[in-house]
This record gives structure tokens, C-alpha cells and sequence, in this order.
């Protein structure tokens, strides 16, 4: 079954310190789902990311208003670090156009 309805769905959910989505920020590793249980790997920009847990309530809350999910499952991962460059060129454009450089 495609996830690109979930991927969607976290695209629409914004960073809250950065103008940027999570999918375009390169925060959200996978997402996999299996009768509707949905699990999302997922890392933060740095460690400590004082918005950690309004993200994992964003992710559960915004996932659990599709219609085929149940679940949510949040994986924070480490490994692969997150660096700059994992950002989509959406993300980049976004945060240049807040001045803010990548």
C-alpha cells in the first residue's frame, strides 16, 4: 500500500521555531503503515530541540486525522545524523525567503 497520502499529510505539518515543513526540512526518515498503524522515523536538528514534543504531537495528531489511521508510532532515530542537507529544495527556498541561510 503507497504512503505517499501519509508523506502528504506530514507536509503539512510546520516546524514551529523554522518557516518549514517537516517532509522539507528532511526530519521525517520513513513512514510505514500496516492495518492502520502508522509508524514514522523521525530525528530533530540537534539534539535537546526544545520543540520536540509539540513536533510529536504535531505528527500523531495530524496523521491520526486520516481516515485509514488508527495508530501513531514515533521513532526518534539518531543515525543517519540530520545535516543541511537532507532538506528538499522547497525547504532550502523556504528559509532563504526568511533570510535564513542553508
Amino acid at each position: 500500500m503507497s504512503t505517499d497520502h501519509l508523506w502528504a499529510a506530514l507536509a503539512e505539518v510546520q516546524d514551529p521555531e523554522m518557516p518549514v515543513n517537516l517532509v522539507d526540512l528532511g526530519v521525517i526518515y520513513d513512514v510505514r503503515e500496516h492495518r492502520g498503524a502508522v509508524e514514522v522515523d523521525l530525528t530533530f536538528t540537534a539534539m535537546g530541540c526544545p520543540a520536540s514534543d509539540f513536533i510529536l504531537e504535531d505528527v500523531r495528531e495530524r496523521l491520526l486525522r486520516e481516515a485509514d489511521v488508527n495508530e501513531v508510532r514515533v521513532n526518534i532515530v539518531w543515525d543517519p545524523p540530520w545535516t543541511a542537507a537532507r532538506m528538499t529544495q522547497n525547504g532550502r527556498d523556504a528559509l532563504e525567503a526568511w533570510g535564513l541561510a542553508v
